[in-house]
């Protein structure tokens, strides 16, 4: 190491009492949710093991490691414990939206699946999942993402239950879903968290999902309604408004983009480069709606389509729209954090309740996370990037941003310090341990800059 990045890493990235600091924020929200003391400290206890290194995250394993001889508390938490999660549920996206709120904010629709066996868990069946790439016995739940400059997480969820299961009572009155139960589609569910964000105030200036979503006229009329843009991916089929009267999105691509309305961009910066593609912008019908088309750099046949919306008032061009259509990886992202780092897919339990009580406070523990790393974001510059393939190396290449995977490494470890270590040698510990940190963020900024020189020669 050179004195340059010895110095560099000696200095302390975050201030450690935040983890803790905002741990505690949190759980004063939660707190008047619960009815009694008991299950309001298992759920502390509860999201303490979601955090935790734990392979399993259940309630026998989050039990354990809590120190607790028996799964009960934390097995009653989920099952029958009086609180509301409901109102958890809101107060883990006011927690995240107060920390996180910034100009040109998005809401992502997507969703993500967790195999099961059997058929008495409430929403199981056979159908396919993104997790699997196939048709599996699975339930399936769609989220909704808040992202912003300042980061992103989950903020709202529900478990989506196929239609066959309104058709016998008997079965989801067994599953917690109610004898009542009515159907709801996943573009329903969507148009629910929707309303349900924007009703409390959320100031949003954009929409995104994938092709499930781009599909629903309700959910796009919503947000026009609202003056909110959009763009939401769809299908190759799908029928794209236009003066000669609906046409299909490839057959309209095909007709209206000639060879030099193809302009490369960036739709976001990837762990290895930019995220490059060609692309174009059609006119349809009305002067605010577009169709955004993707092409890959690498295989010309390869197209996507996004259909967009730009209120009155605001700027349509290209690049923004392109900024926005790479804002949905944003919810790949959380769902890859959310279930390797707070065991979001983890749950066994069976009953709708517990679910989503699992799910909320797997949501609460993303959430802190989140806000922790972008309080270090907002201290730390971005690190360098090379603007072309033939830059040369800068003397200081910075350093990446926290990210939601070591801000969980660096809470357990400082929990589990200041559990086990007197006040004053847990600090001297945990200042080591954030050097540490900061050395290896330091190399893989080092490491993304020479990534990204590979990648923008390979497209000069």
């Amino acid at each position: 190491m050179t004195q340059h990045e010895d110095q560099a890493a000696s200095a302390v990235s975050i201030d450690p009492s935040l983890f803790q600091e905002k741990f505690d924020e949190l759980s004063a929200e939660l707190a008047p949710l619960f009815a009694r003391r008991e299950p309001r400290a298992h759920a502390c206890a509860y999201m303490r093991g979601l955090l935790a290194d734990l392979p399993r995250k259940n309630c026998w394993t989050v039990a354990e490691h809590a120190g607790q001889t028996r799964a009960f508390g934390m097995q009653r938490l989920l099952y029958q414990a009086t609180w509301d999660e409901d109102g958890a549920r809101d107060a883990v996206r006011d927690f995240a939206i107060r920390h996180l709120a910034a100009p040109g904010a998005v809401l992502v629709f997507d969703e993500t699946g967790q195999e099961k066996k059997g058929t008495a868990t409430a929403g199981v069946g056979r159908q396919y999942t993104g997790t699997t790439g196939q048709v599996s016995n699975a339930v399936v739940a769609v989220y909704c993402t808040y992202a912003s400059a300042l980061g992103h997480c989950l903020i709202d969820g529900d478990l989506y239950v196929q239609d066959h299961w309104a058709k016998d009572p008997d079965r989801c009155e067994q599953a917690g879903l109610g004898r009542n139960f009515t159907f709801r589609t996943k573009t329903a569910i969507a148009l629910e968290q929707a309303r349900r964000t924007l009703a409390v105030g959320v100031e949003v200036d954009w929409a995104a999902g994938d092709e499930v979503y781009g599909r629903s006229s309700k959910l796009r009329g919503f947000f026009e309604e609202q003056a909110i843009g959009y763009v939401f991916a769809v299908g190759v089929n799908f029928q794209v408004p236009t003066g000669a009267g609906p046409i299909r999105a490839d057959l309209l691509a095909a007709w209206k983009v000639p060879k030099r309305a193809w302009n490369r961009l960036s739709c976001g910066q990837g762990a290895k480069g930019p995220r490059a593609y060609d692309w174009a912008l059609v006119a349809t019908a009305g002067p605010r709606h577009h169709l955004l088309v993707r092409r890959s750099l690498t295989d010309p046949t390869d197209l996507a389509f996004f259909y967009t919306y730009v209120p009155p008032g605001r700027s349509m061009a290209l690049a923004d729209l392109v900024k926005i259509a790479g804002i949905r990886w944003a919810v790949e992202e959380d769902f890859a954090n959310g279930k390797d780092a707070v065991g979001l897919d983890h749950t066994q339990a069976r009953r709708y309740r517990s679910w989503r009580r699992h799910v909320v406070l797997a949501m609460a523990a993303l959430a802190l996370l989140a806000v922790i790393a972008s309080l270090d974001r907002r201290t730390h510059p971005d690190p360098v990037l090379p603007t072309d393939g033939a830059a040369e190396p800068p003397e200081d290449f910075g350093q990446i941003a926290l990210t939601v995977t070591e801000a969980r490494r660096l809470f357990q470890l400082f929990t589990a310090l200041l559990r086990d270590l007197p006040t004053a040698l847990a600090t001297r510990r945990m200042a080591f341990h954030l050097q540490w940190s900061t050395w290896r963020r330091r190399h893989q900024a080092r490491s993304r800059w020479h990534h990204y020189k590979r990648r923008l020669a390979a497209l000069a």
